[in-house]
């Protein structure tokens, strides 16, 4: 750690004391002290920013040249389109479902040794000496370092939303979600920042009860996965009241999210998803045929197929309502932390 001192100055009751260290001298430690982690981050996300850039351009020319390209029914046009699709196979999967873990590893080896190290070796002891009150101390820190990492991680995830582009504009059938709500999500320039800002906090606060850098970075992976399931598979599709419609082309048909589908016959519930198979067999040839499929040949039998969707209009109102309970959670999270330090017995 880095030792700050400060002279002595009389209190109010005459006693010589240590003068209140500035927030600038505050500042100036913290730098020090996590100028590693904040430049491991750097390269971290300097690297994978290389590897987008380097296998983004390409794709997104091959993108261009398969949509400026007309008749798209044209030999030369299927050529294009054929082209792109080559190159969208060519790894945007597997470097998508890589990413999803990097908010995780930089907030839990950013955030856990921000208080872990200093109480598991015990020179907080010391640091809670030197004129600045340990509230002030895990304040800076807890503070500082957040911003920075949102800074750095709102930027890369800018690039993300790049590199993804053509796969959301018609990308390849099957590679992703075309729905901007599915897989990269929480990767774009609001939600990537705001989940690696409470992965810090996570790791804040299990570094502080835990007291053990490695058990805080593996307690705050555990949570994070948790809280990143819980938001993926219940809470985000709440955010706003999804949109039911009787159409079988949905506003948007590629990128809307569907989260639910049903029948009703005569105006009363039927069943949900797919028809039995009773009434496939009966009504629909055996039952063949994929669900969309099953609405035109059960519609003249007084069935009614209903879908409950999310538009992607809503992708941003989304990113935003996310980004801000996650930011919120962080700021209760991070609040408590600094209590956790200020009430702690030296």
């Amino acid at each position: 750690m880095s030792a700050v001192t400060v002279s002595a100055r009389r209190g109010a009751d005459g006693q010589a004391g240590p003068r209140r260290l500035p927030w600038r001298r505050m500042a100036g430690v913290t730098w020090r002290q996590h100028r590693l982690a904040l430049a491991g981050v750097v390269v971290l996300l300097g690297a994978l920013a290389v590897l987008l850039w380097v296998t983004g351009l390409p794709l997104h020319r091959a993108w261009a040249a398969a949509i400026a390209c007309h008749p798209a029914s044209s030999p030369g046009c299927q050529d294009l389109i054929g082209n792109f699709g080559a190159s969208a196979t060519g790894g945007g999967k597997t470097q998508g479902i890589l990413l999803q873990v990097v908010p995780a590893l930089i907030g839990a080896f950013a955030g856990a040794p921000v208080l872990a190290r200093e109480l598991e070796t015990g020179t907080f002891r010391f640091a809670w000496t030197q004129g600045f009150a340990r509230w002030r101390w895990a304040l800076a820190k807890l503070v500082a370092l957040p911003v920075i990492l949102a800074a750095l991680t709102a930027a890369f995830g800018v690039l993300v939303s790049w590199y993804y582009q053509p796969y959301a504009g018609g990308g390849p059938a099957g590679l992703y979600q075309n729905s901007p709500f599915g897989d990269l999500f929480s990767l774009r320039e609001v939600t990537f920042p705001a989940w690696t800002v409470a992965a810090f906090a996570i790791a804040a606060l299990a570094g502080m009860l835990i007291r053990r850098v490695v058990p805080a970075i593996v307690a705050t992976l555990a949570v994070y996965a948790g809280l990143a399931f819980a938001a993926a598979s219940f809470l985000r599709e709440h955010y706003l009241t999804p949109l039911v419609t009787t159409s079988l082309e949905l506003p948007g048909t590629s990128t809307a999210w569907v989260i639910s589908q049903w029948f009703t016959k005569d105006g009363r519930f039927a069943f949900g998803g797919n028809p039995p198979l009773n009434i496939l067999n009966q009504y629909c040839s055996g039952g063949k045929g994929a669900g969309p499929s099953f609405a035109p040949c059960l519609a003249p039998h007084g069935y009614t197929q209903w879908t409950s969707f999310q538009p992607a209009s809503r992708l941003w109102p989304f990113q935003w309502i996310e980004g801000g309970w996650l930011l919120g959670l962080s700021a209760a999270i991070i609040a408590v932390t600094i209590w956790l330090v200020a009430r702690r017995a030296a």
